[in-house]
C-alpha cells in the first residue's frame, strides 16, 4: 500500500475571522480558515485550499488587482505572498507587529497596511510580465513611507479610483486623508464628526464625495465645499483657501441597541452595504440614503461584508457560527450559503461510493460533505443533542447516527429525510452504534447503563439487550462478514458477541486500560484495540487470542498545551488514540488522538511507517513543543486568562456583560476525533480541531502511451472507427474526450470476437474507467452476453494489475459485482415466471417434430432448447448442435 499522502482539501469549516475578498473577475471568493486560505469558485460549485499554513490564524487578506498575487497576514503580522495560478508561496516576510488593515491600490503598484495606529504604503513586488527585466525584485517588499497620525486602531483602508490618494478609518472616531506621493497644495485631511469607531470611509466613483460610517449606526456624507455659515461665505466668496472637506449629510442606520460591525461601499452603483451585531444586514443606495434590502442572516455578529467588483454579489462571514454567504440582491437569492460546525466533530464516514463523507458534532448535526466539490449539500438538525456516532449501512444510501439524546436515527440520504428512529426502554445516551453489514441490525452502548441494545432496522423494535459489561460501553464493531459483535468498555475488557447464533454467547478480552476504540480487518480475522494507556493490541477473532501489540505513546506524543507542567518529551504517559481505523487492504491501521499527529502502522510488521503533522497552528493548545516563559504571569499562563474586551469568552449569558467563563474558544486544543479510509484506499480524512482535513495520494496523471499528437475531435474518432478500423484507437480517443455519446457508440461497435484483443491492449490508464462504463452499460443495456465478455475480457487480461491495484479499483468492482448480481436476479426472476410457459413450448415444439417431414419416406426433426439461464438446469437437456431460442 502507498504511504505519501498529501494534504489535498480542508472541509468542514468556511470562515474563521478577517476579511472576504473577491477575485477581479468575481467569480472566485477567497475566505481564511484558521491558518489556511479557502477559494470558493461561485461558477463552477467547487472550493479548494491553498497549500500553504501559516503558523497562527490569518487576520488579512490582500488581493493585486489582476488577481495573480495573494498577500495573507496572520495575528502575528508574518506575511505570505503567493502566486494564486500556482498556488506556489514565493516569499515569507513579517511586518513586525500584528496587521489590523490590509489594502491593495487599483493600480496594482501599492498596498497599505494598517499597524496598530501606524499606516505604512508598500511597494507591490513586480511580476516577469510587468518587469521589463523579465525577473523578480531581489527584495519584495520596500516601504515606501509610513504615517503616524491616527491615535487608535487602524480598522479599514480605501483606494481612490486613481490610486493616488487612500483613506484610512480609525477606532479615534475619525477618517483621514493621505496621498501616496507629494501632490501641490494638498495635506493630509482629518474627518472628525463621529461618536464611535468609524468603521469604513469610501470615495465616490467621481472622488467628490466621502462616505463615513461609524459603530453607532451614523453615515456621514462629506464634500469638498466652502463653510454653510452664511456669513463667512458672504465674507470669503472670493477666498478659494477656505475650501474643506465638510459634512452636508447625516444619515442614521436605526437598528435600535444593535450596533455596526462591518461596512462596504461600490462605488459604481452607490451601495452601501452595514453589517450589524443582531445579524442583520442592511442594503442602502447612496447619496440619497433609500433602503432597498433589509434581511436577517445569522443569530450572531456579522464580521466582515464585501461587494464583487460589478456590485450583484455581497459576502458575509460571521465568524461565531463559521457561516459564509454570497448574496445576489437583485435576485435576492443565495449563490452560496455554508455553514461549519460550530462545535467540535466527534465522528465521521465515507459513504459506500467514497463521493461524500458524513460527520457529527456536539452541535447535533449531521453535515454531508461532497469531496469533489467540498460544499456542504446537506444537514440534518433532527437530534437535540451531541451525535457521537455515524455509519452507513454497507448497501443502500442508507446513514445510521447514535446520539446523547437518546435516539438512533436512520437517514435515506436520496429523499433526505429521517425515516426511523429506535429508542430504548429507559431514557439513555448513546455513545457509540455498530450497523449489521447485512444492513438488517443496529447496535448501540451507552454512557448510563452497561447493556448493548440491538434493534431491527426494518420494523423498528427492540430485539435484545446484551448484558456483561461492567462499565460504560464506548465502541461498537461488527465484523465485515457479519459473524460477531465486537465492543469496548471502560470496565477494561472487549467482548466477542455471536450475536445470530442461539446461545448468543460472549468472549471476554482482558486489557489493561480501559478501551477507546475498536476496528477489525476487513477479512474479517484480526482485531485492533486501542486502550486508555497508549497501546495498540492486535486480536484474533476466531481464537480470541492475542497476537501482536505495540506502544504507541511515544509515537502520538508531541507538542505542549499551556497549562502542562511536564515537557513535550515528557507528556507521552497522557497521550493515547481515540480513534483507529484499518486500511481498505488490511495491511496498514490509522491512528489518532489528543495530539498534532495521525500515525500510520504496518499491521504485519508492527512498524510506525509515517507520520502526518495535523496542524502547525500556534494559535491551537497542543502545537509548539515549548512554552515561552513571557507568557506565563503569577495568574497563571496569559491563554488561559480572559481578554479585557470579553472576545477570549462566550457573549451568549442574556444580562451578562462578562459572558460566560465556562465557554473558552481562545487557544482550543488540538486534537483528531475521528479519522477513516475512503473505499478507494487513495485518501483518508480526519477530523479536528481545525476541520475536516482531507489526505490523499498523488493525483498526477499516469504515462498514456496513446498521447496522441492528432486533433482529437468527434469527427476523427469516428473517423477512426468506421474507416480505419482501429477500434482501440478509437476507444481511447473518445474517452479523452469523455462524451457519453460517443463511448457508447464506439463501444458497441467493437465486435465480439475482437473485444479480448482490444483490452489485451488497453492502456491500465482507461481500465477504471471502462469498468465503471461496462457496469453502467450491464445495468442498462439489453446486451447482456455483449457486456459479460467485456467483464471477462478485462478480468483475464488485466487480473494482476486489478489484484495490485485493488485500493484503486475497490468501487468499481463493486459496480460489476452489483451489475452482474442484479442480471442474474432479473434472469432467475424472468425463469420463474414463465416456466409454465416454456413447458407448454417445449410440448408444442414435440408434437410439431412428427409432422414435419422432409421429403418422401423421410422425416427431419427439430430440437428446440430455450436458454433461461444458469439457474435453470432443467432445461438444459439439449446438446452442441440443438438451436437456441432466446426469450425477450
Amino acid at each position: 500500500m502507498k504511504t505519501d499522502f498529501k494534504f489535498s482539501n480542508l472541509l468542514g469549516t468556511v470562515y474563521c475571522q478577517g476579511n472576504l475578498l473577491f477575485s477581479p473577475d468575481g467569480t472566485h471568493l477567497f475566505s481564511p480558515v484558521g491558518n489556511r486560505v479557502t477559494v470558493f469558485d461561485l461558477v463552477e460549485n467547487k472550493s479548494y485550499t491553498l497549500p500553504f499554513a501559516h503558523r497562527k490564524n490569518i487576520s488579512r487578506l490582500g488581493l493585486t488587482p489582476r488577481g495573480n498575487i495573494l498577500l495573507t497576514v496572520d495575528e502575528d503580522g508574518h506575511a505570505i505572498l503567493t502566486n494564486v495560478l500556482r498556488r506556489i508561496s514565493i516569499y515569507h516576510f513579517s511586518f513586525g507587529s500584528p496587521v489590523t488593515a490590509l489594502s491593495f491600490s487599483p493600480s496594482g503598484k501599492h498596498f497599505v497596511i494598517g499597524l496598530g495606529r501606524i499606516t505604512e504604503v508598500w511597494h507591490v513586488p513586480s511580476t516577469p510580465d510587468s518587469n521589463l527585466d523579465g525577473e523578480l525584485e531581489f527584495a519584495p517588499f520596500v516601504r515606501h513611507h509610513r504615517h503616524t497620525g491616527h491615535f487608535d486602531t487602524v480598522r479599514h483602508i480605501e483606494w481612490s479610483s486613481d490610486s493616488r490618494f487612500f483613506l484610512t478609518s480609525s477606532s479615534d472616531l475619525t477618517a483621514r486623508i493621505w496621498s501616496v506621493d507629494p501632490e501641490e497644495g494638498f495635506t493630509p485631511t482629518v474627518l472628525s464628526g463621529h461618536k464611535q469607531a468609524v468603521v469604513g470611509a469610501w470615495f465616490s466613483e467621481n472622488q467628490e464625495i466621502i462616505y463615513t460610517a461609524s459603530q453607532d449606526g451614523a453615515v456621514f456624507e462629506w464634500r469638498y465645499v466652502k463653510p454653510i455659515n452664511d456669513e463667512m461665505r458672504d465674507e470669503e466668496d472670493d477666498d478659494e483657501s477656505n475650501m474643506r472637506w465638510r459634512i452636508v449629510e447625516r444619515h442614521y442606520f436605526m437598528q435600535g441597541s444593535a450596533h455596526v460591525q462591518c461596512a462596504a461601499f461600490h462605488a459604481q452603483t452607490n451601495l452601501l452595504v452595514a453589517g450589524f451585531s443582531n445579524g442583520t444586514f442592511g442594503l442602502y443606495e447612496m447619496p440619497d440614503f433609500n433602503n432597498i434590502h433589509k434581511l436577517s442572516i445569522s443569530q450572531n455578529d456579522i464580521d466582515f461584508v464585501t461587494i464583487n467588483k460589478t456590485g450583484e454579489w455581497l459576502a458575509f462571514g460571521a465568524s461565531n457560527l463559521g457561516q459564509l454567504l454570497v448574496w445576489e440582491w437583485q435576485s435576492e437569492s443565495y449563490i452560496l450559503k455554508q455553514q461549519g460546525h460550530f462545535d467540535s466533530m466527534n465522528s465521521l464516514t465515507y459513504s459506500p461510493d467514497g463521493h461524500r463523507i458524513v460527520t457529527t458534532a456536539d452541535d447535533g448535526k449531521i453535515k454531508v460533505w461532497d469531496i469533489e466539490s467540498g460544499f456542504c449539500i446537506v444537514t440534518f438538525t433532527e437530534h437535540t443533542s451531541g451525535v457521537t456516532g455515524c455509519e452507513f449501512a454497507k448497501k443502500g444510501n442508507v446513514l445510521f447516527t447514535s446520539s446523547l439524546d437518546g435516539s438512533i436515527r436512520a437517514w435515506d440520504l436520496i429523499r433526505y429525510r429521517n425515516f426511523r428512529t429506535f429508542t430504548a426502554p429507559t431514557r439513555l445516551s448513546f455513545s457509540c452504534m455498530a450497523v449489521d453489514p447485512s444492513g438488517e441490525v443496529v447496535a448501540a452502548g451507552s454512557l448510563n447503563s452497561f447493556d448493548i441494545h440491538i434493534w431491527s432496522v426494518q420494523t423498528g423494535q427492540l430485539l435484545d439487550q446484551l448484558s456483561g459489561h461492567e462499565g460504560p460501553v464506548s465502541a461498537l464493531a461488527f465484523a465485515p462478514n457479519g459473524s460477531s459483535l465486537v465492543s469496548g468498555s471502560w470496565d477494561r475488557t472487549a467482548r466477542i458477541w455471536s450475536i445470530f447464533d442461539r446461545t448468543q454467547t460472549s468472549e471476554p478480552l482482558q486489557l489493561q486500560a480501559d478501551v477507546l476504540d475498536i476496528a477489525v480487518r476487513p477479512d474479517s480475522l484480526q482485531l485492533a484495540i486501542s486502550t486508555l494507556d497508549g497501546q495498540l493490541t492486535f486480536w484474533s477473532l476466531s481464537d480470541a487470542e492475542q497476537v501482536a501489540g505495540l506502544d504507541g505513546r511515544r509515537d502520538v506524543s508531541g507538542g505542549r498545551s499551556h497549562t502542562d507542567r511536564r515537557t513535550a518529551a515528557n507528556v507521552a504517559g497522557t497521550k493515547s488514540f481515540n480513534s483507529i481505523r484499518y486500511s481498505m487492504d488490511g495491511s496498514c491501521l490509522l491512528a489518532g488522538g489528543n495530539s498534532k499527529y495521525i500515525c500510520l502502522y504496518s499491521v504485519t510488521t508492527m512498524v510506525l511507517l509515517k507520520k502526518f503533522t495535523v496542524s502547525v497552528n500556534l494559535s491551537l493548545s497542543g502545537t509548539q513543543e515549548f512554552l515561552n516563559s513571557k507568557l506565563l504571569t503569577e495568574a497563571g499562563p496569559t491563554a488561559a486568562l480572559d481578554d479585557e474586551d470579553g472576545k477570549g469568552t462566550d457573549m451568549g449569558l442574556p444580562g451578562s456583560k462578562r459572558g460566560d467563563p465556562s465557554a473558552r474558544k481562545k487557544l482550543p486544543a488540538v486534537r483528531v476525533n475521528g479519522i477513516g479510509f475512503s473505499p478507494s484506499g487513495t485518501a483518508f480524512c480526519a477530523a479536528s480541531t481545525e476541520g475536516l482535513l482531507i489526505y490523499s495520494l498523488d493525483t498526477t496523471v499516469a504515462f498514456d502511451p496513446f498521447d496522441l499528437s492528432m486533433e482529437i475531435t468527434p469527427a476523427s474518432t469516428l473517423n477512426v472507427l468506421e474507416n480505419e478500423g482501429d477500434y482501440l484507437k478509437a476507444l481511447v480517443m473518445a474517452f479523452r474526450l469523455n462524451e457519453a455519446g460517443l463511448v457508447k457508440r464506439v463501444f458497441q461497435a467493437v465486435p465480439p470476437a475482437d473485444i479480448p484483443l482490444v483490452v489485451a491492449d488497453l492502456p491500465t490508464v482507461y481500465v477504471s474507467r471502462l469498468l465503471r462504463f461496462v457496469a453502467a452499460q450491464t445495468e442498462e443495456s439489453p446486451h447482456i452476453e455483449f457486456c459479460l465478455v467485456w467483464i471477462k475480457a478485462l478480468v483475464d487480461k488485466h487480473g494482476a494489475w486489478l489484484t495490485a491495484n485493488r485500493g484503486k479499483v475497490n468501487v468499481e468492482l463493486r459496480l460489476i459485482s452489483r451489475a452482474i448480481s442484479q442480471m442474474r436476479d432479473e434472469i432467475r426472476r424472468l425463469a420463474d415466471e414463465n416456466v409454465y410457459m416454456v413447458d407448454y413450448l417445449l410440448g408444442q415444439a414435440g408434437k410439431q417434430t412428427q409432422k414435419e417431414i422432409d421429403g418422401p419416406g423421410q422425416s427431419r426433426e427439430r430440437s428446440t432448447r430455450i436458454d433461461l439461464g444458469a439457474e435453470n438446469d432443467e432445461a438444459d437437456g439439449g446438446s452442441d448442435e440443438d438451436e437456441w431460442i432466446g426469450l425477450d
